[in-house]
């Protein structure tokens, strides 16, 4: 990849509303764009879909394509997990040796069904640090867009919501807020992957909050004097 190139973006488990409206944003601002899945089938169908709303709305230009995860991770130069976390650890074994040297962006919240709405983080702190220690430091691990609402990915307009951006290597991290405003929000450098937790917990926080109000929350970082 040169240096004025877009990187290729893959997205593992990338067939849900969180995956695919990542996808959309991305391929919608000019990225090329990998759906990976379990199965090529299950990807195509995602892709298939993604065409027919991009269409509908005048973009049928999108570069989005679909692969198996292992084969979507070796095209690609940086990769989204957005599987569940009961599926996190066994789709990083199988993709390891196709991630070293690459960023990997770990969108893992460990909740424990069926009590989401708890904080339950696991013993090693946070699903970001089960990532970096299984992957090792050939690969930078960033946590990301933990507290987006899938729903709000899926609408057409930016998002009010802030992305708080966690990773042991700051040129990863920054990598990485650039993608975060190409997909129409805020990115903020927030520490090492130890921090992943905060953004982690915060989800089963959002959690009670959309039921209790019947809504999609989300953060927003304040005190910037730029409002």
């Amino acid at each position: 990849m040169s240096t004025t190139e877009l990187p290729v973006l893959a997205i593992l488990g990338g067939t849900g509303d969180l995956g695919t409206g990542l996808a959309r944003r991305w391929a919608q601002a000019g990225y090329e764009v990998i759906i990976g899945s379990r199965t090529l089938e299950k990807a195509q169908a995602a892709v298939a879909d993604l065409r027919e709303v991009m269409s509908e709305r005048g973009l049928a230009e999108i570069s989005v394509q679909a692969q198996e995860n292992l084969a979507a991770a070796e095209a690609a130069d940086i990769v989204a997990l957005t599987v569940p976390f009961s599926h996190q650890a066994s789709t990083l074994e199988l993709v390891k040796p196709a991630l070293q040297g690459k960023i990997l962006i770990d969108v893992t919240v460990p909740l424990v069904p069926p009590k989401v709405a708890r904080v339950q983080l696991p013993q090693q702190g946070s699903a970001g640090q089960i990532a970096q220690e299984l992957l090792g430091d050939d690969v930078a691990v960033v946590s990301a867009f933990q507290n987006v609402a899938a729903a709000h990915l899926q609408e057409g307009h930016g998002i009010e919501c802030d992305v708080l951006v966690c990773g042991n290597k700051r040129e990863a991290r920054e990598a990485v807020i650039t993608l975060v405003e190409a997909a129409g929000m805020r990115g903020f450098h927030a520490g090492m992957i130890d921090n992943a937790a905060a953004a982690e917990a915060l989800t089963s926080v959002l959690i009670v909050i959309n039921k209790q109000y019947k809504c999609h929350a989300g953060i927003k970082i304040s005190g910037l004097g730029e409002d």
